[in-house]
């Protein structure tokens, strides 16, 4: 008497019956299936089509248990790539907060800038009104003592005009013989010259 596995293995060959598909059977019903195959032609056109949905059901299941696969691959891969972001968020917003202060920091500085350089514009044009002023009144004081130095000239023309015509009459008084007249007009000569 042939063994299970003898029948299962002619199941095999013989009608192309996986061998998982008979593990459940017993010998007998491993006989009896055979014996009903080579027996009845329809009974075999329902296990083909059972073995052709089998093999379809299989890759289907393939199929899917790949897809199922990358599935999983790629949600991890998400999951990863989630995580990586969330961090890098963490990090951003921690940035963009020190970020924030640097700017409010900054927006002060610039307002500080901008009253300064408004208070040194004021100062500007004070000291320009003032050198303005000062650039007149020097102009004025260039004139003056133009007109200072013409007059000192002129004044200085005329004091050597009198003493010219002083040591000249003096000289002309001197040639007369009376000694008191001389002596106060030397004195006098003596005088003016400094």
């Amino acid at each position: 008497m042939p063994t299970k596995t003898a029948l299962q293995d002619t199941l095999k060959e013989k009608y192309s019956i996986n061998k998982n598909i008979t593990q459940p059977l017993s010998l007998v019903e491993c006989e009896e299936f055979l014996a009903l195959l080579d027996s009845q032609p329809s009974a075999i056109k329902i296990v083909e089509s059972f073995i052709a949905k089998n093999e379809e059901l299989s890759r289907n299941n393939r199929n899917y248990g790949q897809q199922r696969s990358q599935a999983q691959k790629k949600l991890k891969s998400l999951q990863v790539e989630h995580e990586k972001l969330e961090k890098e968020i963490k990090e951003l917003e921690k940035s963009n907060g020190s970020l924030g202060d640097r700017k409010s920091k900054l927006s002060q500085e610039h307002q500080e800038l901008a009253a300064q350089v408004q208070q040194l514009s004021s100062e500007n044009e004070v000291l320009s009104s003032k050198v303005q002023s000062l650039t007149t009144h020097n102009d004025e004081l260039v004139d003056a003592n133009e007109k200072l130095k013409k007059d000192n000239k002129d004044l200085k023309n005329i004091v050597d005009q009198i003493r010219l015509r002083l040591a000249r009459d003096t000289k002309m008084l001197l040639q007369y013989e009376d000694s008191e007249i001389r002596k106060v007009l030397i004195r006098l000569f003596q005088w003016t010259l400094g």
